[in-house]
């Protein structure tokens, strides 16, 4: 209190003394040297978890990587081609998923001249949540990678820098997707969205268009950096939020309750819910049903969030319930768990129809309004039950994802 008295003590002439106007100015100077100083603390922070942007005007960062190709690619396999677009995107990302055709056109749409297109993989596989998979068939990882090639037939070399992401920390990708787009020094001329909404119809920008066609006509690039909007780069310090979700999720108490007859047959109708329902019989004693029981238990966090019920029946004799429940403990099986309360597992499959046969495992995935829209007797391919979800969940957040899984291209 003292010092803000004397410092604003004026003069006769109603200004500060001269020795108090350089008091001020040492103050100043402090609190400036001491905000800076924050300042680059922050930055070196944030250096060391999200990497900066690679700047206009740079040159493109080297990279050796393996492709679902089975080939390792680098920049110089490019060296020839006029144009490089790097594309930072993921299996995962619902925004990725429906910018995959446009990238695929990109490719046809400029065949034949001397425009190379590289799409990686940046994300590391470990630092994501299964509940950030909830639009989703597959992670990130490279075997996944594969899979996603060949189901939607990818045109484009499909990288993965997932173990060690040294490439994309040289990158700086903010988000999946983001469009790199070098000129044949590859100097870097573009870098941001691939163009203005994730909704192709409602796209009236393609920036990443516009620069390849700058750059192949010899002209500057008018629009030269924007924001790629779509899901975060999953660095390798989230992990630790990863591994969290999982302790979380391991803590959550598991049940199962004993179901008759009238339980199974209103289970089957799937009434007033709302919600898709995805039902698995089982036993214990039913080998290739507890083989794929993590995987389902994987649907249930995953699709946790999504207009969809995960129920489990097992035909194990009530009395058995002490074998029951601890596997389902010892998976961690927090949704809904049911056990037929009968001795006769044939009236199990009479009460819930759907020309199931009895054996099991058997998996079916039933409508809001009772309607069967899969089912599979024996071991459930994981793919084609995730696929049969993803196609019949109608859109929540976002207009675009349920046409996505029911199309082709």
């Amino acid at each position: 209190m003292n010092l803000h008295n004397s410092v604003f003590r004026q003069s006769r002439h109603g200004r500060p003394h001269s020795r108090y106007k350089l008091l001020i100015t040492a103050l100043c100077l402090t609190l400036l040297s001491c905000i800076a100083g924050r300042g680059q603390d922050t930055a070196e922070h944030q250096a060391a978890d999200v990497p900066p942007i690679l700047n206009i005007g740079a040159h493109a960062p080297d990279f050796n990587l393996p492709g679902v190709d089975g080939k390792m690619h680098s920049l110089k396999d490019y060296a020839s081609s006029k144009v490089l677009v790097v594309i930072f995107s993921c299996n995962h990302c619902p925004v990725a998923q429906m910018y995959e055709k446009r990238i695929k056109q990109i490719v046809t749409d400029y065949q034949g001249r001397s425009v190379s297109v590289v799409v990686i993989m940046g994300n590391d596989p470990k630092a994501e949540k299964l509940s950030e998979f909830g639009y989703t068939d597959l992670g990130d990882a490279q075997p996944e990678m594969k899979l996603r090639s060949k189901y939607r037939d990818f045109n484009y070399p499909y990288l993965y820098d997932g173990d060690t992401q040294a490439v994309a920390l040289k990158y700086g990708p903010t988000a999946t997707p983001h469009a790199f787009v070098f000129d044949q020094q590859r100097i870097l001329r573009y870098e941001g969205r691939i163009d203005s909404n994730m909704r192709e119809n409602l796209a009236t920008k393609h920036e990443t268009r516009d620069a390849i066609d700058a750059v192949l006509a010899g002209k500057p690039v008018v629009v030269q950096d924007t924001p790629a909007v779509g899901c975060s780069t999953k660095w390798a310090y989230k992990e630790t939020g990863a591994k969290a979700e999982i302790a979380e999720g391991e803590q959550q108490p598991v049940t199962v309750e004993l179901a008759s007859v009238d339980q199974i047959k209103a289970l089957r109708k799937n009434a007033g819910t709302g919600k898709l329902l995805l039902v698995n019989f089982w036993a214990t004693w039913c080998a290739p049903c507890t083989e794929e029981f993590p995987e389902l238990q994987k649907m249930v966090r995953m699709y946790g969030k999504r207009q969809i019920q995960i129920v489990t029946v097992s035909i194990n004799s009530p009395d058995e319930k002490s074998m029951v429940l601890p596997f389902l403990r010892e998976q961690h099986a927090i949704n809904r768990n049911l056990l037929f309360n009968g001795n006769d597992s044939a009236d199990a499959v009479a009460a819930f129809g759907t020309d199931w046969k009895g054996g099991v495992p058997y998996t079916v995935l039933i409508g809001t309004k009772g309607e069967v829209l899969y089912r599979t007797q024996g071991a459930m391919n994981v793919l084609d039950v995730k696929r049969a979800i993803l196609k019949n969940l109608p859109d929540d957040h976002y207009i675009g994802n349920q046409a996505y899984w029911n199309s082709s291209f």
